[in-house]
């Protein structure tokens, strides 16, 4: 046997570690909240439905909230709908807890964001403990993301654009999101995916555990 021939590897290079980031899954943006989106209710019992059939994909799941005290001119009694809002996810108030369909999904960390400004990201958050998301995701070993939840052409856009920037293999699972609008749907996916972010069906994943 020539021992000096090419050996070929035995062994595959390991999938990265996955979360599932839950972002703004609250009353606040459902029908009947403060800022609802119509279809809000039905992402949250899909992204619910989803988690729990599929808490084995991912190495963690995360949520974020917006939790607003003094937000600045985010919040306006005469608001633009672009750069301020009315009043939304206020800090101790029920529509700014977590949607009752996800309070089974077996989190391992809950992000609150915007306390003093618009939070539209993810990663403006902190937890209770003061980490921040990625300090979460990091000491976590994950390397990539699916991201979900409410609403895609504003937080889930802008927490994806984050992960990606930040390094990590990222998602948008474009079943369990919903845009404000037909058109701010289409301009948040095509930013998306000029940034590297991939946007897929959770349908189309399968049975299979994601790959990176």
């Amino acid at each position: 046997m020539d021992d000096n021939r090419p050996q070929t590897s035995r062994f595959v290079t390991s999938r990265p570690r996955r979360a599932l980031l839950v972002v703004d899954v609250q009353p606040t943006f459902c029908e009947g909240g403060e800022l609802g989106v119509d279809g809000g209710n039905a992402v949250a019992q899909q992204v619910a439905a989803y988690a729990k059939e599929h808490r084995d994909r991912y190495d963690a799941i995360l949520t974020t909230q917006d939790w607003h005290i003094d937000p600045g001119d985010h919040f306006s009694t005469a608001p633009d709908f672009v750069n301020s809002w009315p009043p939304h996810g206020v800090a101790g108030t029920p529509n700014a807890e977590l949607h009752p369909a996800i309070a089974g999904i077996d989190a391992d960390a809950h992000v609150k964001k915007g306390q003093y400004d618009h939070g539209y990201s993810g990663f403006d958050g902190a937890d209770d403990a003061g980490r921040s998301l990625e300090e979460i995701l990091t000491d976590a070993g994950i390397g990539a993301v699916d991201v979900v939840g409410l609403v895609e052409s504003h937080c889930v856009k802008h927490t994806a654009l984050d992960a990606r920037q930040a390094g990590l293999a990222t998602r948008v699972l474009t079943d369990l999101t919903i845009p404000v609008s037909p058109e701010q749907g289409e301009q948040a996916r095509a930013e998306l995916r000029d940034a590297g972010v991939e946007l897929v069906a959770s349908t189309e994943l399968g049975a299979r555990r994601p790959r990176g």
